[in-house]
């Protein structure tokens, strides 16, 4: 899929910290389970790759606040071999918690590969509770070192779960939006999120 078609799609929707992990050693994650009315997706979290944006999206999870949220948005290639979902808030500004720190994959050595889950925004630092899920390759959305464009930022991955994140790329679409950007893109049905939940520890 094209650069060109997704990333102004994204802009639409919408402390600095330095992780240090031990030589060899794996990178610490937080699995979390979203129950969605199609399925369960389970998303391990980089708290320690990008501990900013796995946090957020945990102050969420333990709050309640996706609970009853939904997938609205997919985004896919002609074949339909890749693509994205979108999910949030909808930029509900009453149920959202203040915007945090962008966390660039340049930084995180994280990517937009398939099962990434990634932040969306406006500008660099306006990300608060959307977020997407990339199905297929799609690094143009990562960061570009020495100044380029940030990117998005990546901050967990799908461990258990894909086929149903396929399945909400392959509903049906309006071709209506209120945003004239996303016309064509919205769910004609949002796909409810029925519960966040941390994954129990083993």
């Amino acid at each position: 899929m094209r650069a060109h078609r997704l990333i102004p799609a994204l802009l639409a929707a919408t402390a600095l910290f330095t992780s240090v992990a031990t030589p060899g050693a794996t990178p610490a994650t937080t699995t979390v389970i979203l129950k969605t009315s199609l399925g369960d997706i389970r998303i391990a979290l980089e708290t320690e790759r990008a501990p900013i944006t796995a946090q957020n999206f945990l102050t969420y999870v333990d709050s309640g606040r996706f609970d009853g949220a939904t997938f609205y948005r997919a985004i896919r290639s002609r074949d339909g071999s890749e693509g994205l979902v979108q999910g949030g808030l909808q930029n509900d500004n009453r149920r959202s918690f203040p915007p945090i720190a962008h966390e660039s994959t340049v930084d995180t050595g994280l990517s937009h590969v398939d099962g990434a889950v990634s932040m969306a925004r406006q500008k660099p630092g306006s990300a608060r509770a959307e977020f997407f899920i990339i199905v297929g390759k799609q690094v143009t959305y990562d960061g570009v070192p020495d100044g380029g464009d940030p990117g998005f930022a990546v901050f967990g991955r799908v461990v258990s779960g894909m086929p149903v994140v396929r399945k909400i790329m392959r509903q049906p679409r309006s071709n209506e939006a209120r945003n004239p950007s996303m016309k064509g893109e919205m769910l004609a049905e949002p796909v409810k999120i029925l519960g966040a939940t941390r994954a129990p520890v083993p």
